[in-house]
């Protein structure tokens, strides 16, 4: 079967846009935010400039999310033991429970229209979530 992957590439822009806006509830989060605090969670702990590379953007303009970060609790600094100059920065147990709620708020949004899919769809989801996966790994980090 030949696919025209330009097509196929606007159809999946469609699709992640929808599931986006299904799935969409901040909780007082910006995307860069919750970005930056899975990065965390997945990484381990990272220097401020690390995570504003990783998440493109500006020193200056992570430095204040991350002051926000850690006045909320959700991540905490400390000196670097390899560089007494350099702060690393961890994940909070509150910044993972708000990871945590926010993963679970998102599958519960999903659970309904789910439920309303036939088998067949159901049993064709589940086929493609692993080349799904395998292409949301390919992709740069924005």
């Amino acid at each position: 079967m030949d696919v025209d992957r330009s097509q196929l590439a606007e159809q999946l822009d469609d699709v992640v846009i929808g599931l986006r806006r299904l799935t969409l509830d901040r909780q007082g989060l910006s995307l860069t935010a919750a970005a930056t605090l899975t990065t965390l969670r997945r990484s381990g702990p990272a220097r401020l400039t690390e995570l504003a590379a990783g998440e493109g953007v500006s020193q200056p303009s992570m430095t204040a999310l991350v002051g926000r970060l850690a006045e909320a609790g959700l991540v905490q600094r400390r000196t670097d033991p390899g560089d007494g100059r350099a702060v690393l920065l961890t994940l909070t147990p509150a910044g993972a429970e708000l990871l945590d709620r926010r993963r679970e708020d998102r599958a519960a949004r999903l659970a309904g229209p789910l439920a309303r899919l036939t088998a067949d769809d159901v049993r064709a989801v589940t086929a493609a979530l692993p080349a799904l996966a395998r292409l949301a790994g390919a992709l740069p980090h924005p």
